[in-house]
């Protein structure tokens, strides 16, 4: 497999860039600009801006809901990523993190950052006039509805993370992109309707008259329907995707998820989709007489011949993956340091790599 795919000299870009520690959560995602000039990571309820080396431009404060994946759109310059505001184990602890109570109502977002503006440390996201949000009517009904089996959460639908720019799928590379926006997923192993994950196609030139400032007290709910749901048949995972990633160089989209825990599953680390082919209506696994759009994953890595898939072991991903189109990539490696009173201080070393095709990783490091 490796031969191929060849690879051009490897980039002058920093092998390493260290985002030095944050309180407000863990790392959830990273975007780079076209021009490679800064570097975006989003740390569950904040937004920083770093340049190449590490330094500190600016961060965009006061979030009180998750903020996940980011993706920054070349088209217009500013970089978008999920954002919900719940109640679940998820929502207690920002809750608890940030000791702000947020609205009784489940909300989920597309949030849009003008990245241009970020010039400062401790800009704030609703008064700083950064940060506008498109309500997503399709989560919060699935959010809400009650599944086939009576369970809550249609589909074991947790809300929204991963989120990427690229090509329709089955259409060629260069055409027009889409915002592609994934469920988060429910890893109940006790229900069959969570072995899917579900990903939205947006239109993101159409957002303009329902992109809003968001008052997160008081959610609006200014917002659009998708233009198509997606299923990508993964077998189960902890949360569902939690970064996805179009990669131009192997026309694949990158699915960075946490371990599933049925035993009936292999439950790798990460899954590719196949960008060459087109969705193909099929029966959803778990929710009897229904049939759904379904993606195609990339025979490439380590098959689950019992269950019908391919997936790859590269164990990074989950907290942030960029690919620039050329078989390199900077993957985010998550840390946590705990103070003598326990308080979290969270960090990322991200780190440039390359394909490899060679399985079970694909992936390695650049010494």
């Amino acid at each position: 497999m490796a031969s191929e795919f060849i690879l051009p000299a490897i980039p002058n870009l920093p092998r390493s860039i260290y985002t030095g520690e944050w309180t407000t959560g863990h790392i959830q995602g990273i975007a780079v600009d076209n021009e490679h000039k800064y570097i975006y990571c989003s740390f569950t309820t904040s937004l920083i801006k770093f340049d190449m080396q590490g330094n500190v431009i600016g961060s965009v404060k006061g979030l009180t809901g998750h903020l996940g994946c980011i993706s920054f759109n070349p088209d217009d310059n500013k970089v978008y990523g999920s954002i919900e505001y719940k109640h679940d184990s998820i929502g207690q602890g920002i809750m608890k993190n940030t000791g702000v109570k947020i609205a009784d109502e489940d909300a989920f977002y597309v949030a849009i950052f003008d990245v241009d503006k970020i010039d400062r440390p401790d800009m704030d996201a609703e008064k700083d006039g950064i940060m506008t949000a498109v309500y997503l009517p399709d989560v919060v009904d699935d959010f809400n509805a009650t599944g086939e089996d009576g369970k809550p959460h249609r589909y074991a639908c947790s809300g929204i993370d991963g989120t990427g720019f690229g090509p329709d799928f089955g259409a060629p590379a260069d055409s027009e992109k889409y915002l592609f926006i994934s469920y988060g997923i429910y890893g109940d192993t006790e229900r069959n309707d969570n072995d899917n994950q579900i990903i939205l196609k947006l239109d993101w030139r159409k957002f303009g008259p329902f992109a809003k400032p968001l008052t997160q007290g008081e959610p609006h709910h200014s917002g659009i329907r998708c233009e198509q749901k997606l299923f990508l048949y993964t077998g189960n995972t902890t949360w569902g995707v939690q970064n996805l990633e179009y990669d131009a160089f192997l026309h694949a989209w990158i699915v960075a998820v946490y371990l599933g825990k049925k035993a009936a599953f292999r439950n790798p680390p990460m899954f590719l989709i196949d960008a060459d082919k087109a969705p193909v209506e099929k029966d959803i696994p778990g929710v009897p007489g229904e049939k759904a759009p379904f993606l195609t994953l990339k025979e490439i890595g380590v098959p689950d011949e019992a269950n019908g898939l391919w997936g790859n072991y590269y164990p990074e991903g989950q907290t942030g993956v960029y690919a620039f189109g050329n078989g390199y990539y900077y993957y985010s490696y998550n840390k946590l340091r705990k103070d003598e009173n326990g308080k979290k201080f969270h960090s990322s070393e991200i780190k440039l790599c390359r394909f490899t095709g060679k399985a079970p990783e694909l992936f390695e490091v650049i010494e």
